[in-house]
């Protein structure tokens, strides 16, 4: 559970981060078109922070942990979003610059967004396999009948 918390603040410190650099590179190039600069705070700050408080909430319900799919999700889907942030960063930045991007950096992005997608998956199997099939209407409803 701590590696979860821990991943779900080096996101929030990192989103923060990303939302300083996109405001100071801008301002100190004068520029003031749109870049995907403008959203990786953003896509850091859900898809990373926010997303792992869920996971760790639902950590604590279903101990997700205890399933061996709960590690490959979570390296594929910080592989994925690790990849996806990074490509956003330098089309971003290289928009800024007023440089192109080129193929490579699409294609990059495509792959971060496809192990987002697998990290997903990935992740709803593991809890698949955790929640129990049928649940009693009623707590009482599970415990023993009474002879009353």
């Amino acid at each position: 559970m701590r590696k979860i918390l821990n991943f779900a603040h080096f996101y929030m410190i990192l989103g923060v981060v990303s939302g300083f650099y996109y405001r100071e590179i801008t301002k100190l190039n004068d520029f003031t078109g749109d870049t995907q600069l403008s959203v990786v705070h953003t896509h850091l700050l859900a898809l990373g922070m926010l997303f792992f408080l869920l996971v760790l909430a639902l950590e604590k319900l279903f101990a997700l942990t205890s399933s061996r799919l709960f590690g490959w999700f979570f390296w594929i889907y910080n592989a994925g979003l690790a990849l996806t942030v990074a490509m956003m960063t330098l089309h971003g930045t290289l928009t800024v610059l007023g440089h192109g991007s080129n193929e490579a950096i699409a294609l990059a992005a495509g792959l971060g967004h496809i192990l987002l997608t697998v990290g997903l998956i990935l992740l709803f199997v593991t809890l698949g396999k955790r929640i129990p099939a049928k649940q009693a209407a009623h707590p009482a409803e599970a415990a023993e009948p009474s002879t009353v």
